[in-house]
């Protein structure tokens, strides 16, 4: 077995508390004396964000670029103990056995450095899975897809192409990422003060972009945001990122600058609770405030779900007088995705039998096979893969096959499992409020009284008085003897409650019940 990426997605606006949500690793763990290792595609945190979840469960070598293993390690070490970590560094073009099976690193474009398709040699063929990808002719870093090892592999026979769907439905060729560092010179030139640029902390070619047309405007550059610092650091250690002489400077330095020489990267792009560019918006960053004639570039695609949190912050930063943009001709942001006719190129190249999209919604996933199909494609030979499910490929077909429940685990900002229990819990508290209940009891007298109070419940106090009434009326009415049990006293009180107060005043708070014995 192998295990390619290992990543996390994000919460539904329901999911209260929810940090992340990662995928239940009970398959794998339950077969890890097959796993030959985890094989990263590139460093972005739908794709390795999982990993210290999964490296606590099963210690496995990770495989992965230079670049990629630079990205990952500081978070793990933030997570973990990495002393018994096996990592090893591959390069494009490696091949690597692995049981019965090999597996090689092939260059493809994406908007991070050193992202990987994965070709997987097995007896029936290669199993291709594509990464996040686009054909970026014009790269940032000048590196270019390998085109000629993917025809390679078309040629030899791809039994299975795993594709990148996201963009499926934007037709034609994405921009290439050069286009957004003429966005930027346009967006300098119009500033008159300070420029906030918020992004990915792993966008390392935005980065490079915004330093680059700094220099050429005579600003310099600080970081704010302890994610994006950190990246910073390691990038330049390493050479990924190249910063103009003179032009990085501390964040304290940009404050005692003209403010039409200052350009300042920082987190915050998703709207994220404690990221620099969200605490600026409420005033609560130590290190900088927001200042009337800043102009803040957004220069990121907001991630589906994050939307509202995104334009609270857009809007708390226009009230405190900055220009927030978000779109700009030419654009400030470009997509990594491939779009429509980069899929096609995609699948013309590595000519596979069989195809099945990944990387994106139900929705994406159907478009996919429904564009392959107009290329003439069977429609028996594509698979729209779903959690939990098994594609099975032998000499003469493929199938699905049921191989887990596909579960998910939901993980708090401390690390912990969230049941989906709680968070239902945890709605109801947001909706309604809680109204707890002290229930005295006699061993000889049976009911002594109840009691109510409440915390965020918005019903009059006529409706709580009612419901005390209804629970006393309820427990008054059952024997003395059959009121030993806490659990039926609960169970009664809170549904007597319950229910009068829902159709007293249309609310279903909570209902918590203390019993007292005297």
């Amino acid at each position: 077995m192998l295990m390619v990426d290992c990543g996390i997605s994000f919460p539904d606006e329901d999911m209260h508390g929810v940090d992340v949500v990662i995928p239940d690793f009970s398959f794998v763990e339950e077969h890890k004396d097959k796993l030959r290792g985890v094989v990263l595609t590139h460093a972005h945190e739908d794709h390795v964000g999982a990993l210290s979840h999964f490296l606590q469960r099963v210690n496995v070598p990770i495989y992965a670029t230079q670049f990629t293993h630079a990205m990952i390690r500081p978070k793990l070490e933030e997570r973990m103990d990495t002393r018994n970590l096996k990592t090893v560094t591959v390069r494009h073009g490696d091949l690597i056995p692995a049981g019965d099976m090999k597996f090689e690193f092939i260059r493809i474009t994406h908007s991070i450095p050193e992202t990987s398709c994965i070709g997987i040699h097995t007896e029936h063929g290669v199993v291709l899975f594509t990464a996040d990808f686009k054909f970026d002719f014009t790269p940032v870093d000048g590196q270019l897809t390998d085109l000629k090892r993917l025809t390679e592999l078309g040629e030899s026979g791809v039994v299975c192409l795993l594709s990148d769907s996201t963009n499926i439905d934007r037709p034609g060729f994405g921009p290439s990422e050069q286009l957004a560092t003429e966005g930027f010179r346009k967006a300098f030139a119009e500033a008159s003060g300070r420029i906030l640029i918020t992004m990915f902390s792993s966008n390392i070619h935005r980065m490079q972009q915004a330093m680059d047309v700094a220099a050429e405007t005579g600003r310099k550059v600080a970081v704010a945001g302890r994610r994006m610092e950190q990246t910073v650091d390691i990038c330049t250690q390493l050479g990924y990122i190249k910063p103009p002489k003179g032009v990085r400077i501390r964040l304290d330095q940009a404050n005692e600058l003209p403010e039409d020489q200052v350009v300042i990267l920082t987190t915050g792009s998703q709207g994220e609770p404690m990221s620099a560019l969200v605490q600026m918006s409420r005033e609560e960053y130590s290190r900088m405030r927001v200042r009337e004639g800043d102009t803040i570039l957004y220069s990121a695609r907001p991630i589906p779900g994050n939307e509202a949190a995104i334009w609270q912050t857009t809007n708390r930063l226009f009230k405190l007088g900055a220009v927030v943009v978000h779109d700009a001709n030419p654009p400030i942001h470009v997509s990594g995705h491939a779009y429509q006719d980069e899929i096609k190129m995609m699948i013309n190249l590595t000519k596979p039998f069989y195809l099945a999209p990944v990387h994106g919604e139900p929705r994406h996933l159907h478009a996919y096979c429904e564009m392959a199909k107009a290329m003439g494609h069977a429609e028996h030979r594509m698979f729209k893969l779903q959690d939990g499910k098994k594609l099975i490929i032998d000499e003469t077909h493929a199938w699905l096959e049921d191989a887990t429940d596909g579960a998910e685990l939901w993980i708090d900002k401390g690390g912990h499992i969230v049941s989906p229990q709680t968070v239902r819990e945890r709605v109801v508290l947001s909706d309604f409020g809680l109204v707890t209940a002290v229930v005295k009891l006699s061993s000889t007298k049976g009911l002594l009284s109840v009691s109510l109070s409440s915390r965020g419940y918005s019903g009059s106090e006529v409706s709580l008085v009612r419901a005390r009434e209804a629970s006393e009326d309820t427990l008054g009415a059952i024997p003395v003897k059959q009121l030993s049990e806490d659990g039926f006293v609960v169970g009664k009180v809170a549904d007597a409650i319950g229910v009068t107060l829902q159709r007293q005043a249309s609310l279903r708070p909570m209902v918590v019940v203390d019993i007292v014995r005297v």
